[in-house]
């Protein structure tokens, strides 16, 4: 199908129709260019967005508490409470969660405080965390240890740093690890360092941010057994909203708070927002193959349409051949390589400029835009693109064969 003769011929006549050949690849080229591009945008958004949730398990979801909007057992609206220990005991005996990880923090939600160390001073969040926040936030210690179970029982005066604080309040050649810092009064132990799990906004938080062991932070700043929040995980098998419907449930039986009120516990679910960011970009991948490939049939229509001109005008050297002996195959080979050379040298021409270009947006942006991150196409996927596009060419190419064919020698002698 492939011999030199049929190379020679295809040659030929792209040399002498230059500019009809050029217009007729750019179409095809065109169509598989503007899918690469748009495949590797889509991914580089989503990449992106989907980079904020790395740090958290997707199977989690937290909670505060906020007044209540109903009254209930003769207690009225508007009134104010607190998560407590007890609270703790009760949420940890449900098997439907894995992790019960309750936490405070001084000045509130991003409240920041005054973090004293010897002549430096700065403001910082600080926190009163268990061990297990590890199972559900990423922590990630670069020097020395996190919190653990000993530091919880025996309430040690210990805490963690993060990056930024080790930056600001030690010097560059100083260790901080078993150095002290002073928070509202109070010295802690430094034990560890930790950096940032993700990037953007949330990573910044995280390096200003010293955590304490619970039970030493309750007990160092009067907290009595208040719980701030709460960061929940569900068991293996079970939903986070599932998990989240039965917390609710106890807790507004253990508080007093109606079935039906809606505003009184503040809840944010991690495993919805991240099926919703998934359903998103799942739509917006079905339109990018919709657009892209009806791009590429128009382009294959059209080199359909043009070797249907290429068969008109070269009746009468189809009349010659099979008038000399040539089968209907060789024609339809002639026409079908033809039509299967130009898809494919323009598709794969479009291909490398996408794949080049999308090289070329990566290692510009590098990490300055956080929310697109590495936009590229899968090669598994370019290249299934690219033979389905040579396949398509082949059929492209079937109907001018069959016009071909069907001219009988006789007629196509006399075509002038």
């Amino acid at each position: 199908m492939f011999d030199r003769d049929n190379w020679q011929e295809i040659y030929a006549t792209i040399k002498k129709n230059k500019l009809r050949t050029f217009l007729t690849s750019l179409g095809v080229g065109w169509g598989i260019f503007m899918l690469v591009i748009m495949l590797g945008a889509g991914n580089g958004l989503k990449n992106g967005v989907m980079n904020d949730f790395k740090g958290t398990a997707t199977n989690s979801f937290f909670m505060w508490t906020q007044k209540t909007t109903k009254p209930y057992k003769g207690m009225k609206p508007g009134r104010y409470f607190n998560f407590n220990n007890g609270d703790v005991l009760a949420l940890s005996q449900l098997k439907e969660l894995s992790v019960v990880s309750p936490q405070n923090q001084l000045g509130g939600w991003r409240g920041g405080n005054s973090v004293v160390r010897g002549l430096k001073s700065g403001n910082y969040e600080v926190s009163g965390v268990y061990p297990n926040i590890a199972k559900i936030s990423m922590v990630k210690v670069i020097d020395g240890r996190f919190l653990n179970e000993n530091d919880i029982r025996e309430k040690r005066k210990v805490c963690v740093i993060g990056a930024r604080v080790k930056q600001e309040l030690f010097k560059a050649d100083e260790k901080p690890l078993g150095q002290y810092v002073r928070i509202n009064g109070v010295y802690f132990k430094v034990i560890g360092i930790t950096t940032a799990s993700s990037s953007g906004n949330e990573a910044r938080q995280e390096e200003q941010r010293i955590v304490l062991p619970f039970t030493t932070f309750q007990n160092a700043f009067n907290y009595g057994d208040i719980v701030g929040w709460f960061a929940i995980s569900s068991a293996q098998n079970v939903t986070a909203s599932q998990a989240e419907v039965k917390v609710m449930s106890i807790i507004k039986e253990r508080h007093k708070i109606a079935p039906n009120d809606e505003q009184a516990i503040g809840h944010w679910n991690m495993e919805e927002q991240f099926n919703k960011m998934n359903g998103l970009f799942d739509g917006i991948n079905m339109l990018i193959w919709f657009v892209g490939i009806g791009t590429l049939i128009a382009g294959v229509i059209g080199i359909s349409n043009i070797m249907l001109i290429v068969v008109k005008e070269r009746t009468k050297e189809i009349g010659v051949k099979r008038a000399l002996g040539a089968t209907p195959f060789n024609i339809v080979s002639q026409i079908i390589t033809e039509s299967v050379f130009l898809t494919a040298f323009s598709g794969y021409f479009g291909l490398v400029i996408g794949i080049l270009l999308l090289e070329g947006v990566n290692a510009a942006i590098g990490q300055e835009v956080p929310m697109f991150k590495n936009p590229t196409v899968d090669l598994n996927v370019a290249v299934t693109s690219l033979i389905v596009l040579i396949i398509s060419g082949a059929f492209a190419g079937l109907i001018p064969a069959t016009k071909a064919v069907s001219v009988l020698p006789v007629e196509a002698l006399r075509a002038t």
